[in-house]
């Protein structure tokens, strides 16, 4: 009998509930999981703007993003893609914002960003508690800087061909 009244639950559930309910999680996820890195991310480039720290990260890294094509303030993205992506996704549109970053610069940026997907804490969450050796974290990791940096030249030669 127990059966037939679990089944009767499941029928009455409409399609409306069930998104209504999604997206109430949904919500709830981008508001407490990613919305503090991307605000973290916001605060952090507004003050290394206000104390010129970020004018000298452009002066130093500029020659090696030259080799991309961006301004050398790009390199703030792609360090902070390596700890959150939410984290990324917040430094790209600071830049974007305070006009280091062009839309073109984040477009190309943006596959870089999920292609690195925070291996620094995937490492820590899910390889390390599997038993994972700890000598391949390295190579786990370049793997990802890796697909991350080609993918800005790939990015770079489709947006050409537009």
């Amino acid at each position: 009998m127990s059966n037939s009244t679990s089944t009767e639950a499941k029928q009455n559930t409409n399609i409306i509930d069930l998104f209504v309910a999604g997206a109430y999680k949904g919500f709830n996820i981008a508001v407490k999981n990613m919305m503090p890195n991307v605000m973290l991310a916001f605060i952090i480039i507004h003050a290394l703007k206000v104390t010129g720290l970020l004018d000298l990260i452009g002066v130093y890294a500029g020659p090696v993003m030259a080799l991309w094509g961006l301004p050398g303030q790009a390199i703030a993205v792609i360090l902070a893609s390596l700890m959150s992506m939410g984290g990324a996704v917040g430094v790209a549109a600071g830049l974007l914002t305070a006009g280091i970053l062009t839309p073109y610069d984040a477009t190309i940026l943006l596959p870089s960003m999920y292609l690195m997907g925070n291996p620094v804490q995937n490492v820590g969450r899910c390889l390390g508690t599997s038993g994972v050796n700890a000598a391949h974290y390295p190579v786990i990791i370049g793997i990802c800087v890796f697909n991350a940096l080609v993918s800005i030249w790939f990015m770079r030669l489709v947006m050409a061909l537009f």
